[in-house]
């Protein structure tokens, strides 16, 4: 009879990422891939298509689905919406994806006995528990800090390297995630961009449609007629301004506070490190002069204050009996 069998680490990146569970290629840390934020935009414009296009059924909701509609609008805000999803859909994996990596600020890289300190020797014991308890440490933010930091006190042994090496590690990933945010940023630009082309659309249709106008001056039935063709023109140029800028308004809300969640986890991170690392490497040290000094009291070598006294002995003055050894002439005495 089978037994369930225990989860085998306690963060799986393989398991957990939300990317690799749809099966698609998962971005690193918190970068999107692209691709499924791009299906899945395309997906909900198609729902909201719909939604809008039952909409234009009700009398109460034309004025709403018209906006959408209006053959004039459909050209500008077809690819705003389109951008719009794909700008929710990327903030939206984004943040599960930084959900799992704040998971890993709760696991205990080293042992928190307080008596524990990290060298040359103890580094190799926690890189093995590290990779005991997650898959794959170099996707997690933190712990690829942490493995880097580990793996070269063990390497190289020096303290002032590790933490250059963290400081380092840190700007890394800074830069990392400032860069997953460059497809979002320029959406927040395009979006109104689109909707200044349908102002000018608009307002280049309603100026040609009111030529017409002043050509019929004397039908009134061509004047009703293009007078419609205008304020249809106008109606394009604003409506369509206005829903680029609710929707770049949208996105730039969402994207500043999922900027400032991942500033505030980078920031975690760096007291982590702090406080799991640094400050362990610094008791290490401590340690590693204690051993050396009473290894070389153990050894008979004295130490620098012990050497003093026997160079002074061997340089100070001489005793009075060599000193009479050297007579100037004038104590010679004359026969």
């Amino acid at each position: 009879m089978k037994t369930i069998s225990e989860k085998p680490y306690e963060l799986s990146w393989l398991e957990e990422d939300i990317e690799n569970r749809l099966g698609f290629h998962a971005g690193r840390y918190t970068s999107v891939n692209k691709g499924l934020s791009f299906l899945f935009a395309l997906v909900l414009l198609f729902i909201f298509g719909g939604a809008i296009f039952g909409l234009s059924f009700l009398e109460t909701s034309q004025p709403i689905s018209n906006m959408f509609l209006r053959a004039g609008n459909v050209w500008t805000l077809g690819p705003a919406m389109l951008l719009f999803f794909i700008s929710i859909c990327s903030l939206f994996f984004k943040g599960r994806k930084l959900a799992l990596q704040k998971k890993a600020l709760a696991i205990s890289t080293v042992p928190q006995n307080p008596d524990f300190v990290l060298n040359e020797q103890t580094a190799e014991t926690a890189l093995i528990r590290l990779r005991k308890v997650v898959d794959n440490p170099r996707h997690f933010i933190l712990l690829n800090r942490v493995q880097t930091a580990l793996a070269s006190l063990h390497n190289i042994g020096a303290i002032s390297e590790v933490a250059s090496i963290l400081k380092n590690q840190a700007d890394n990933d800074e830069n990392q995630v400032s860069s997953s945010y460059t497809l979002l940023n320029g959406a927040v630009w395009a979006i109104p961009v689109l909707g200044f082309i349908g102002t000018v659309m608009g307002l280049s249709s309603a100026i040609g449609n009111f030529a017409g106008t002043l050509s019929a001056a004397k039908n009134i039935e061509a004047i009703k007629s293009n007078l419609q063709s205008v304020t249809g023109g106008l109606s394009t140029a604003f409506e369509t301004t206005l829903v680029a800028l609710i929707c770049a308004l949208i996105i730039q809300l969402f994207l500043n506070y999922m900027q400032q969640k991942e500033s505030d986890f980078l920031d975690e991170c760096n007291d982590y490190c702090h406080t799991h690392v640094i400050s362990k490497l610094r008791l290490a040290a401590t340690a590693r002069e204690v051993e050396n000094i009473d290894t070389s009291l153990t050894n008979g070598i004295p130490c620098a204050e012990h050497e003093k006294p026997s160079i002074k002995a061997k340089t100070g003055p001489s005793s009075g009996p060599p000193e009479q050894k050297f007579k100037t002439p004038r104590n010679i005495p004359k026969d």
